[in-house]
């Protein structure tokens, strides 16, 4: 699904209820969870650019590390659920969805912030002082987050095996990276700029953040196992914590990815390019796997002794400057 969301939609004779409604009734649903795919894709390679596993789409790699359990696959579950909730729910705000619109809440600010605390919602920075009251166009995270889960999870829902049961846990995990930071946005009104009445809604974080979120998420995955009454699972170690419903887990170790593997989906690192100056993981020791690495000087062309000239050029001349680029081995 994650490599493409039509293949569900071509099983659809097999499928029933909503999902098969969703292939064949809502064109415009599909053509969301298709960017919200997309979107997720980009933030994983950003996330993972200087890694080892750089999160590639190279289809032979990508579809290997889709059918394991490891932290990889975590991320990219997780990520790929909430870049749908958030392309769909982006999309009931811009008015791109007959079926959905923005957030309304029909009451004044304290008593709908109560009901936010009593269930649970993480609200924000909600105003506490002087008066306001919800309206704008806030963003209909609870559809963005019911779609996405009747397309990702229906498939799953009545298996019970342990690669199912983490698939689930962190494509909600991903869900509410989205939804729990949430933010409250107010709009002041009042005469000569005054904030006597505020206006406020609630609005998504930057994806940005949600990936950032989650890649903290990654680095601390629990490994689990399956649970002796067989449709759960326990942490490997016992004196692990017990996840919680935004961690992520997995079940499978990680290939170390420095070479070649047809059957985990590690393209290697041979060529990739590589910080020399760095101790971390975009470090050449570490991302060349100890095998060292190769520089070669590039030339590049850049504007260069930039002149403002009134009224209104900017005029540039290009300059060729040289630099050194490492490659591992």
């Amino acid at each position: 699904m994650v490599m493409d969301p039509m293949l569900i939609c071509k099983k659809s004779r097999r499928l029933r209820g909503k999902l098969t409604h969703i292939c064949n009734k809502e064109p415009a649903l599909l053509k969301e969870i298709t960017k919200g795919l997309q979107i997720g894709t980009r933030e994983c390679q950003y996330q993972f650019r200087n890694r080892r596993w750089n999160c590639t789409t190279v289809r032979r790699s990508l579809k290997k590390i889709l059918l394991r359990d490891t932290r990889e696959t975590s991320f990219m579950n997780a990520i790929a659920a909430a870049g749908v909730t958030y392309a769909i729910t982006r999309a009931c705000t811009m008015g791109g969805l007959v079926q959905c619109s923005c957030e309304k809440m029909i009451a004044n600010g304290n008593h709908i912030g109560k009901i936010a605390h009593r269930s649970g919602n993480r609200r924000t920075n909600i105003p506490t002082e002087g008066e306001w009251e919800w309206g704008g166009c806030g963003d209909n995270i609870n559809y963005g987050f019911k779609k996405s889960r009747e397309f990702m999870d229906a498939p799953y829902r009545k298996r019970s095996d342990i690669k199912t049961l983490v698939k689930l846990h962190n494509s909600d995990a991903g869900r509410l990276a989205v939804k729990n930071f949430m933010r409250t946005i107010c709009k002041c009104h009042g005469l000569s700029g005054s904030c006597t009445v505020r206006t406020c809604w609630r609005k998504m974080p930057a994806f940005r953040e949600v990936g950032n979120r989650l890649k903290e998420s990654f680095d601390g995955a629990a490994k689990v196992i399956p649970g002796n009454d067989g449709h759960s699972y326990i942490t490997e170690g016992l004196t692990i914590k017990p996840p919680e419903r935004f961690d992520l887990i997995y079940s499978e170790d990680s290939p170390d990815f420095c070479k070649p593997n047809r059957k985990t989906g590690s393209l290697g690192t041979v060529g990739r390019q590589c910080n020399s100056t760095s101790p971390g993981v975009d470090g050449c020791e570490i991302l060349c796997c100890g095998r060292g690495y190769d520089t070669r000087i590039v030339k590049e062309k850049i504007n260069c002794q930039c002149r403002f000239k009134w009224c209104c050029e900017v005029s540039c001349n290009t300059c060729i400057v040289r630099k050194s680029v490492n490659s591992c081995r």
